[in-house]
């Protein structure tokens, strides 16, 4: 096989992709998905790419703990050559059907193209050990903690604040689901369709979907995507996961209601906000974000579904926006504030490497600084909305209870959702956990202010 279409290979460029996610801390999906423009490769070759790629991202510290007996010897390893070491584990251990000669082989030939004869011979002997003795197992791990950190791949922090949190079952229960493919959620625009309608629609485009069991206006999508749609382009549906459809639901929008969206792009919530409103009663929503150009995503969100003329966009700090705007000015406000994201990490598996519990630490004051901020613009009997997309309580339940202790004039009530079957915490909250309806790690508590 000559240099040039090994470099093109999915194996080749799955371990260049890897090797500048780790050492740019880059997120994986925008890599990925610049390599796959810059080449050009078949529909098959594009998925084993990001089987790889998610795959070795996925399983990071159990490859690593299985690789770990081969290579500690090695006083010095290239960043890229573990990432093959992981790219070729993964595809032993993990990946079936494909022959060890295959993939020994193909390891053999990058490391000679990128590397050395060392190198190579290196790799190969890692290789070859662990083709005749196998790898061992987080079976074999006596604590608790480091087992389910090994068998998920999951840093022993946030197992450890998970297991705090809910206990070790749940925790592993959480993990295991966190390890699924996500599913891909579509919100019909009601006020121009129904979601029936859509759903014959799409089946007559080749789109397979299912309703929602979280959301009434929430389509699952089994086949195909539906951003290619008629439908999408005309604005009728749009790509948001169930968990944050809850959050509009919670807020009981009327339709001459003034709502502040404090932290708004990249504009879903904003848009199925205004699906409530009613500008000839005086509805409309202010969405405010820190950065001009996630200000203009939700502008396009905006005309894309037709609401141009019910959205008031701005570009600003949250925490300054008791300083722009009168008190008791909004009827309903929503703050989907910024979080760790740990509710995301079946979605962006990078995630769990890239935070730290001092993140979590800092982001809590940020939270309340931003609560505390927009406290005084609602209006008395109004009513805030808090969301997060993340399972920690230290950013949700604690951040909470923070607020409520400086904030007399509020208090809490139980999250409103048109399903309720779906159950809320003792005092409230909605505490939706991945394993539970297979939808993003969310949070949303409702405050009234008296």
């Amino acid at each position: 096989m000559s240099n040039q279409k090994i470099k093109q290979s999915s194996r080749y460029l799955a371990v260049e992709i890897l090797d500048k996610v780790e050492a740019s801390q880059a997120f994986s999906n925008i890599v990925l998905n610049d390599v796959l423009r810059q080449n050009q490769l078949s529909p098959e070759d594009t998925r084993f790419l990001t089987e790889l790629v998610y795959g070795v991202i996925q399983n990071k510290l159990k490859l690593d703990y299985q690789l770990d007996p081969f290579i500690r010897k090695q006083k010095k390893i290239d960043g890229w050559v573990m990432q093959l070491l992981r790219v070729s584990l993964y595809q032993i251990t993990l990946l079936d059907k494909i022959p060890m000669h295959a993939i020994v082989n193909e390891a053999v030939n990058i490391a000679k193209v990128r590397g050395n004869r060392g190198i190579t011979g290196f790799v190969n002997g890692v290789l070859r050990a662990i083709e005749r003795k196998g790898v061992r197992s987080a079976d074999d791990i006596s604590e608790p903690i480091k087992k389910l950190s090994i068998m998920y791949s999951y840093p022993e922090w946030i197992v450890t604040l998970l297991s705090e949190e809910v206990g070790m079952e749940e925790t592993e229960q959480i993990l295991d689901s966190l390890s699924d493919k996500a599913r891909l959620s579509l919100r019909v625009n009601t006020t121009l369709k129904s979601v029936e309608d859509v759903q014959r629609q799409l089946e007559l485009e080749g789109f397979e979907t299912e309703k929602s069991k979280v959301s009434a206006n929430g389509l699952i999508c089994l086949r195909g995507l539906p951003v290619h749609s008629s439908l999408f382009k005309d604005g009728v549906i749009t790509i948001q996961d169930e968990s944050s459809m809850l959050v509009a639901e919670a807020l009981q929008i009327e339709a001459g209601d003034a709502v502040l969206d404090a932290c708004a792009a990249p504009g879903g919530k904003t848009t199925h906000i205004a699906t409530y409103l009613d500008k000839t009663k005086g509805g409309q929503v202010t969405a405010l974000d820190l950065h001009e150009k996630k200000i203009r995503k939700i502008r396009e969100n905006a005309d894309r579904l037709g609401f141009a003329d019910i959205i008031i966009t701005n570009a600003m700090d949250a925490r300054k926006a008791a300083e722009t705007f009168e008190h008791e000015s909004f009827d309903k406000i929503l703050i989907d504030a910024p979080c760790s994201g740990l509710g995301l990490m079946r979605r962006k598996p990078d995630i769990r490497y890239q935070k730290r519990l001092s993140d979590i630490n800092a982001l809590q004051k940020v939270q309340l600084d931003i609560l505390t901020s927009v406290a005084p613009l609602l209006k008395k009997g109004g009513r805030l909305v808090y969301s997060t997309c993340t399972i920690t309580r230290k950013e949700n339940d604690d951040v909470v209870k923070a607020f409520l202790s400086e904030q007399p004039s509020y208090e809490i009530e139980p999250v409103y959702r048109n399903n309720s079957s779906i159950k809320l915490s003792e005092n409230g909250f909605l505490h939706l956990y991945p394993h539970r309806y297979h939808t993003d790690g969310f949070f949303i508590a409702s405050l009234r202010k008296t």
